[in-house]
């Protein structure tokens, strides 16, 4: 069994997209993360050494986002998932990738990618 602990909301600039405008520019991107963990031995010992530091995790994540540009969102998100599962506390993770300023020539609120990704074999 595992818990769920999500930090949503991660905002990062980044230059990734096909057009060349995406990639001079830049756009802001929105990270959600969702990850699959056993909180019961940090529950037990009060120790932030026995859980995920989310704040440092965080910090990765938004290092990852904003380095090398890439075309498309789904090579950013798999980025974010294997930066993620790095932290041996962390057995999957669910990551959603927002694009709210894409250049689609309508009308929208979001384009969000999801995928949810698993630790190997240990």
């Amino acid at each position: 069994m595992t818990d769920e602990l999500a930090v949503r909301g991660i905002e990062c600039w980044a230059h990734h997209g096909v057009f060349p405008d995406e990639r001079r520019q830049g756009q802001r991107f929105v990270v959600d993360l969702v990850l699959g963990l056993d909180t019961r031995p940090a529950a037990a010992s009060d120790d932030l050494h026995d859980t995920v530091d989310y704040g440092s995790l965080t910090m990765a994540v938004k290092a990852a986002v904003e380095s090398d540009p890439v075309d498309l969102v789904e090579t950013v998100v798999q980025r974010i998932a294997d930066v993620v599962l790095l932290e041996r506390r962390v057995e999957w993770v669910r990551v959603t990738l927002h694009k709210p300023d894409a250049p689609i020539p309508t009308t929208f609120t979001d384009v969000a990618l999801t995928i949810e990704r698993k630790r190997g074999p240990r």
